[in-house]
């Protein structure tokens, strides 16, 4: 098999990792601390591990990773609804390894898509048990219908967050420099991070977090890309300065500020790496 079909095929897997991690974390998110939450988010963790070993796989191919979200199952209107949807989500990705491994040639690949397959295969069994813990505990969704000028402002923040995260990950993966691959792939656990606490934050409120990302920049030379992002992070940091000012409320306003500081902190670190760039 040629080295476009097998980088396609990898990049089937890759968008339904993607899939994995948001519909995991959004099933998570709106079920508020707890036991099952945090395996659930543990799950997605690993899903991440997953999208990483796929994406190096594929530029070391020659090949772009995709940053497509792969199709979700959400059709359950219950928290033992949705852990089905999970259940059938891994059956899905399941199948799609199985199929690939016997496809591809390369043995170095076929050999990583069997170790993901095996942790598929665990996380089926997990949300298989889960069907039956969300039943016997009685969970239910927490998230609410809450709208108004906070509400919108967090949903900026997620949006801004989960942007970021894509395009922080795939610029780590097309970048050649070292240094600001770690750093790009560094802010992009830290955004997250942000982008857990504020989805937790609008649930504790009586919202609905909504996971969706605006335009992903694609700059593939490092100073274009250090540019772009100081850019998007001073304005971010302004804006999140604008929230913690307006917001009377201390835990919201201690939220932002600690935002903010990341931020400009972020900038100041690709700043450097500029500096560094241009020489």
């Amino acid at each position: 098999m040629d080295n476009e079909k097998t980088i396609k095929m990898l990049n089937q897997d890759l968008e339904g990792e993607h899939a994995a991690i948001i519909q995991y974390l959004l099933h998570a998110y709106a079920m508020g601390e707890g036991e099952m939450s945090c395996e659930i988010e543990a799950i997605a963790r690993e899903e991440m591990r997953h999208f990483d070993w796929l994406a190096e796989t594929i530029v070391s191919l020659g090949g772009t990773p995709s940053i497509t979200r792969g199709n979700m199952r959400m059709e359950g209107k219950t928290v033992t609804g949705w852990m089905k949807d999970d259940v059938q989500l891994e059956q899905d990705g399941i199948s799609m390894y199985e199929e690939h491994i016997k496809a591809i040639d390369d043995r170095r690949i076929k050999r990583l898509l069997k170790r993901i397959l095996s942790d598929e295969k665990s996380h089926r069994d997990d949300f298989r048990h889960f069907v039956d813990k969300a039943n016997k505990e009685g969970l239910t969704d927490l998230r609410g219908s809450r709208q108004d000028d906070i509400t919108k402002v967090i949903d900026w923040g997620i949006e801004h967050e989960y942007t970021v995260i894509l395009q922080y990950l795939l610029q780590s993966y097309l970048t050649p420099e070292e240094e600001v691959r770690e750093e790009l792939q560094d802010q992009a656990i830290n955004e997250m991070q942000h982008l857990g606490w504020l989805a937790e934050e609008l649930v504790d409120g009586g919202g609905t977090p909504i996971i969706e990302h605006t335009e992903v920049d694609k700059s593939r030379k490092t100073a274009d890309i250090l540019k772009v992002d100081i850019d998007i992070e001073n304005k971010v940091a302004a804006e999140y300065d604008r929230a913690s000012r307006e917001i009377e409320d201390p835990k919201l306003k201690k939220l932002f500020t600690r935002l903010r500081d990341h931020e400009v902190y972020h900038a100041e670190v690709f700043g450097d790496l500029l500096k560094k760039e241009e020489g």
